[in-house]
């Protein structure tokens, strides 16, 4: 029953996402990377623009082939059928949008962000019925199986190459710039962004269509594990590692911070030097959506940052499994809910406190301090509302917020206190 739900939801994903892509080209400003190959030739050859989709998409799985050899599986031919019905549905969609002529360039561009919505919709069904990929896609997957490169870069330079065959194509046929325009430049940059929007909206949409997956637990119905754990959020330079170092020692358990780099490493592929360069750092949930072209993921193939924190995240419910212990930011508050009992504590000071402590214990210039505070802070604001939906700092989610400025020692022995509160209880 459930696959049978997952094939329909990926069919109307496809509708959908045929009524996007035409949406997109009857606004006359190019269209979607993936289609500006088989749309440029639609407009110099006597067949349609899904024909050519047709064919095009039966070009890339012949291409897999030649790249997987002995690995392409039966499985893999279900593009085929997909393909076509593609094909089929983007001719059935331009029919229907056929009183779809703009000429003022303002409503051309209308026409194109709707189309890019409609399209990302699509793009997000189809990810979620997680059945069978379309053949751009599984092409790209392909190179990256074989070659190990990166999933978002290849398909960005997948992207770009077709925009640029394209165009070069339109050159040769018609001796100018004809069905590749600024709208392919947008649909490239647009579709995966609103996709992703849509998959952190709707998150619960997958939950609700198919059900809960077997051996997923669900935090609502988990009960709390009996280990404590003191989770410390901390502003950059409010003593926070060394204050939680502290506690460890005084408490006598363990702590993690730089430890979680470590142990995660092993499980992503990633070296400790790449972990440490991306974890807790983004720059802002939309510009992150933007720049990662984090569409092209999924469940099998996260984002570099998503497969980060779930490796963290895997490393700290292991943690509090063992017995207590104290974790140093990276949302642990919200991964660990409902399996240990969490100290949440925010530890913070002055802007001028902390500038001179790092000065003080880092070394840096008065100027450098107060840069690296400023997008320390930033970042981390940004990653934690990012994965948890909740504003970083804000003294309701915290069990303890302290001013390290008055005394470390201080801090130190209230958390102290309120951990022996909590284990007693």
């Amino acid at each position: 029953m459930e696959k049978a739900k997952r094939y329909l939801v990926f069919l109307v994903g496809l509708f959908i996402n045929s009524l996007g892509v035409s949406l997109i080209t009857k606004a006359d400003l190019g269209t979607s990377p993936i289609s500006s190959i088989p749309y440029v030739l639609s407009l110099n050859f006597p067949m349609t623009l899904g024909e050519f989709t047709i064919l095009f998409s039966l070009l890339l799985i012949f291409l897999q082939l030649l790249i997987l050899r002995r690995d392409f599986k039966l499985e893999h031919l279900l593009q085929v059928p997909v393909s076509i019905a593609f094909g089929y549905f983007i001719d059935l969609c331009m029919v229907l949008l056929s009183f779809v002529r703009p000429h003022a360039y303002p409503v051309k561009v209308v026409d194109l962000l709707i189309g890019c919505v409609i399209l990302g919709f699509g793009v997000f069904l189809e990810v979620i019925a997680d059945v069978v990929m379309l053949p751009g896609e599984s092409f790209v997957r392909s190179i990256v199986f074989r070659w190990k490169t990166e999933f978002g870069v290849t398909k960005v330079c997948f992207d770009v190459s077709m925009t640029v065959i394209a165009a070069v194509l339109s050159f040769v046929f018609q001796g100018q710039l004809n069905g590749v325009r600024e709208g392919t430049v947008v649909a490239a940059i647009l579709v995966g962004f609103i996709a992703r929007l849509f998959g952190r909206k709707l998150e619960i949409l997958p939950r609700v269509l198919f059900g809960k997956k077997s051996g997923e637990s669900t935090e609502e119905t988990e009960q709390p594990g009996e280990h404590v754990c003191i989770v410390i959020d901390r502003q950059y330079g409010s003593g926070g590692r060394d204050i939680g170092r502290a506690l460890s020692q005084q408490l006598g358990i363990p702590f993690y911070d730089k430890e979680i780099i470590q142990m995660a490493a092993g499980s992503t592929g990633y070296s400790q030097e790449y972990i440490a360069q991306r974890e807790e750092k983004i720059a802002g949930a939309l510009l992150h959506d933007l720049a990662s072209e984090m569409y092209g993921y999924s469940e099998q193939t996260p984002a570099p940052t998503d497969a980060i924190f779930e490796a963290e995240a895997k490393v700290m419910r292991q943690a509090v499994q063992k017995g207590d212990c104290i974790i140093v930011g990276r949302c642990a508050d919200v991964v660990l809910k409902g399996r240990a009992k969490c100290l949440r504590v925010f530890l913070h000071a002055p802007l001028e406190y902390r500038v001179k402590r790092l000065m003080r214990t880092e070394g840096f210039e008065e100027k450098e301090a107060r840069r690296l505070l400023r997008q320390t802070d930033r970042q981390r604001a940004a990653y934690y509302q990012y994965y948890t939906n909740r504003a970083w700092g804000m003294a309701l989610h915290y069990h303890l917020c302290i001013d390290t400025s008055q005394s470390e020692a201080w801090a130190q022995e209230l958390i102290a206190q309120a951990f022996q509160r909590m284990r007693e209880e």
